[in-house]
């Protein structure tokens, strides 16, 4: 632990940040819930802050948690079980007092009537008990697992007295009461949110706390389309933008606004690990279920070409599941990769045991020696590519839908899909809101999607949910692709039971080296970095958190100089 037991605050939080004023920001699509923990529904966005754990992660370690509703925690020697002791000043937003019963209330509720990640992300879980008022008890199905501790510090704590006698797997925008800085002041179904900080918050002197949640109102105003987004940005519609388009950074960000420094611009390194961006297979199709098909479509997309002609040179390929961190393998495998995928290698295809390597092209649009191997390896799936289409044994051609969000990715299909039709393979391309999208995602009623799975720097039982056979039919799932390998499940139990850092490290790139070799997924770029812009009225401290962006410890410059 980075941090002893007297410490104050985060280095990377001003315990002496002023606490005024407003901070807003847009976001793409709607909502018609203010539940985030079912599958019906989409959530507001943020409304996770109204919420406390039972201990808060900090964003300048990899997985360390320090009390927040927990007080104290006493884990077991053989990693059998986890005791929390709670703050006994600990309090939701309404005064009742957050007690031991409440947090049983809420794992039993969230196994039970919660999206369906976490029933696999707390899996471990044997029982809990309650010890008594202030005191709750945690016993695991099995010992050694000595990240479960630290997952189960994470859990949400709702009140029993508020969701006891409610519906909680309705969608519905009831507004809920929550325990953390801030709670729902209003809303415009659909088009915005506005959080207001909770004045007699009571966690707001612990360390873990001092020096966050510096405005007094966090806005999320909501928008159908990222374009017009950013024209609002400009014309001081909201005050913070997180760029996403390479585009748009390198040709929109140009006029009077940010010459004379009124808007800033920034490109803030970011040292989380990337994850993987792609185009998801979904495995649930029969049309991808034969791994040549997919490792063929994967040789069609240009990167090179792409990254040039639409990206500015701005991205590199990403290459793994854990991509910008030591967690990815390499294009060799290691001695200890080896020696532990070995036992598997009568199920794995000997491709793993070789370098591993995506398609480089000149970034001239001249795929022809991709589209052979393409060719090759459908005809030996059984395809033939004939009269200029790639037919099955019954003479249907192959064909698929791209479903996609936004407007702006069209453009990254388009000659995606042109590459696809010299092959004789025919795409469309379906374009939904964003609670459209979710919902053919969530009931896997999708052919391809464009997505970035998110990884931590210290992956553990969520890898359940992104890649276990249990995961893969469940409505709501990580598991977009719907992939199901045996050995990728033992991978995962290995790396969740993992002793020490450099085992956990091992088990991963074994994983990931597995992974990559399923092609369930087609990977597409990565930046390593957050490219922000913001009008110019906030501060923020000098030391910036090393895993995350930092947003809950700016402040507001007006409130500075009010000081």
């Amino acid at each position: 632990m980075k941090y002893q037991s007297d410490f104050t605050h985060f280095d990377y939080a001003n315990p002496d940040a002023p606490k005024k004023g407003s901070f807003k920001q847009a976001t793409i699509g709607s909502f018609d819930s203010l539940n985030p923990f079912i599958v019906k529904g989409n959530a507001a966005t943020g409304i996770s802050m109204i919420y406390d754990s039972l201990i808060k992660q900090s964003s300048d370690e990899p997985f360390t948690g320090y009390p927040l509703i927990a007080s104290q925690v006493k884990v077991a020697d053989d990693y059998s079980s986890v005791s929390f002791k709670l703050n006994e000043h600990a309090r939701f937003h309404d005064g009742e007092a957050i007690r031991a019963n409440d947090v049983k209330f809420t794992f039993d509720l969230l196994i039970e009537k919660g999206a369906p990640h976490f029933r696999s992300y707390y899996a471990g879980v044997k029982e809990v008990i309650v010890d008594n008022p202030l005191q709750v008890t945690f016993n695991f199905r099995e010992k050694g697992n000595r990240e479960l501790p630290l997952i189960i510090g994470q859990l949400p704590i709702l009140p029993e007295h508020f969701w006891k006698n409610k519906n909680f797997s309705k969608s519905d925008l009831t507004i809920p009461v929550g325990s953390g800085a801030y709670q729902v002041k209003s809303f415009k179904a659909g088009k915005r949110i506005t959080y207001q900080r909770v004045s007699d918050y009571w966690a707001k002197d612990l360390p873990v706390n001092k020096g966050l949640y510096n405005f007094e109102y966090m806005i999320f105003d909501y928008y159908r389309d990222d374009g017009v987004a950013f024209e609002a940005f400009k014309s001081g519609a909201f005050d913070y933008r997180l760029e996403s388009s390479a585009k748009r950074w390198a040709t929109g960000y140009k006029g009077d606004l940010f010459n004379d420094g009124k808007i800033i611009t920034e490109t803030i390194a970011d040292k989380s690990p990337q994850g993987m961006q792609g185009f998801w297979f979904n495995l649930r199709k029969d049309k991808f279920k034969d791994k040549q098909v997919r490792e063929a479509l994967t040789l069609l997309f240009d990167f090179e070409w792409a990254n040039k002609t639409l990206f500015y040179g701005a991205y590199a390929r990403i290459n793994s599941f854990y991509s910008g961190s030591e967690l990815a393998t390499q294009s060799h495998i290691t001695e200890a990769e080896k020696a532990l995928l070995l036992p598997y290698k009568s199920q794995l295809d000997e491709a793993v045991f070789q370098p591993f390597s995506l398609p480089i092209t000149k970034a001239d649009g001249d795929v022809r020696s991709q589209m052979r191997k393409a060719v090759k390896l459908f005809e030996e799936a059984g395809y033939q590519l004939k009269d200029s289409k790639m037919q099955d044994s019954n003479g249907k051609q192959f064909k698929f839908e791209f479903l996609l969000y936004s407007k702006d990715f069209e453009r990254v299909v388009h000659p995606f899909r042109q590459n696809l039709h010299r092959i004789g393979i025919k795409t469309s391309i379906r374009l939904v809101d964003v609670s459209q999208f979710v919902n053919r995602l969530n009931n896997f009623d999708f052919d391809v999607v464009s997505l970035r799975k998110g990884q931590s720097i210290s992956p553990g039982n969520e890898q359940l949910s992104f890649w276990g056979c249990d995961s893969a039919m469940e409505v709501g799932t990580s598991n977009w692709a719907g992939l199901c390998s045996p050995v990728v499940d033992q991978l995962v139990q290995k790396l969740i039971n993992s002793q020490t850092r450099d085992e956990l490290v091992t088990t991963t790139k074994a994983l990931d080296r597995v992974l990559l070799n399923e092609y369930i997924v087609i990977p597409q770029w990565h930046l390593p970095a957050y490219r922000i812009a913001y009008w110019d009225k906030y501060a923020r401290p000098k030391i910036a958190p090393v895993y995350d962006l930092g947003l809950s410890t700016w402040w507001s410059k007006d409130a500075e100089e009010a000081q």
